[in-house]
């Protein structure tokens, strides 16, 4: 039988999610509590692996088991084998060719920066901070300039393993909330290794006033990734989550409409 799950992370205190021999991981811990539920060895795909620090609001994970337990008993059971930074939200059925990671069809980031003089105390691991004045409508139209299927090697990692630096952004939004908040959200069909971070760190130049609007567009022509913007720190980053067919029949919030 395969199951998928939906979890919330707090990445703060993790090295990342995929598994890693002598340090902390999302999927280890998950596993480990799997596996005492399931009383057998539980391995998880998840939908998109996030870097250490990184938050999730709906990480979607599938893992195949024999053990039959309640939808709410691998709920409670595996939550009362995590650590409070990690909960499962939901749990459920799915068909045997469900697969998490390529399942979906979009994932969703958000980038979180209080805009103010002085650094924020209670929001510190779920936020980064700038304390130079942002323009938020500034920074907006210049990253309409990254909407559709374009080359993003001037957004990725040196270290990105991606076969392709082709990715297709369907939407990408920046504006003010209250409180001194500046939030940058992006979607699209998959992203490559620190795609959104990179993407963030070259828009705040812009917001300061230190580059062009048009500067976002020239890095995309340029392809050169040390021509851009530095990467954009973990804790601001949340993802939202992936979107699925709805006939993979998942909770709306991972369904797409």
């Amino acid at each position: 039988m395969r199951l998928a799950l939906g979890l919330e992370y707090d990445g703060t205190d993790f090295n990342g999610w995929q598994r890693l021999s002598e340090q902390r991981s999302l999927q280890a811990e998950l596993e480990r509590a799997l596996t005492r539920v399931a009383d057998a060895p539980v391995e998880v795909v998840c939908a998109g692996r996030t870097d250490a620090g990184v938050h999730a609001r709906c990480q979607v994970v599938h893992f195949d088991t024999a053990a039959q337990r309640s939808m709410r008993g691998w709920t409670l059971g595996t939550n009362s084998n995590l650590p409070p930074s990690m909960a499962v939200r939901w749990a459920q059925p799915v068909a045997d060719d469900f697969h998490a990671r390529f399942g979906a069809r979009a994932r969703r980031y958000r980038y979180t920066i209080v805009n103010r003089a002085v650094r924020p105390a209670l929001e510190a691991r779920h936020v980064a901070w700038e304390r130079v004045p942002l323009d938020a409508e500034v920074m907006h139209a210049a990253a309409q300039a990254l909407l559709g299927e374009q080359d993003f090697s001037a957004f990725r990692t040196v270290a990105c393993q991606s076969r392709t630096p082709m990715r297709n952004v369907h939407a990408i939004a920046v504006r003010r909330e209250p409180d001194d908040h500046v939030v940058i959200e992006v979607q699209a069909n998959a992203f490559l290794h620190h795609m959104v971070r990179n993407i963030v760190g070259s828009l705040l130049p812009v917001g300061r006033g230190e580059r062009k609007p048009a500067w976002i567009a020239q890095l995309l022509a340029g392809r050169d990734r040390s021509a851009a913007g530095p990467t954009a720190a973990a804790q601001g980053l949340l993802f939202i989550g992936p979107l699925y067919p709805a006939d993979c029949g998942l909770p709306r919030e991972v369904t797409q409409a």
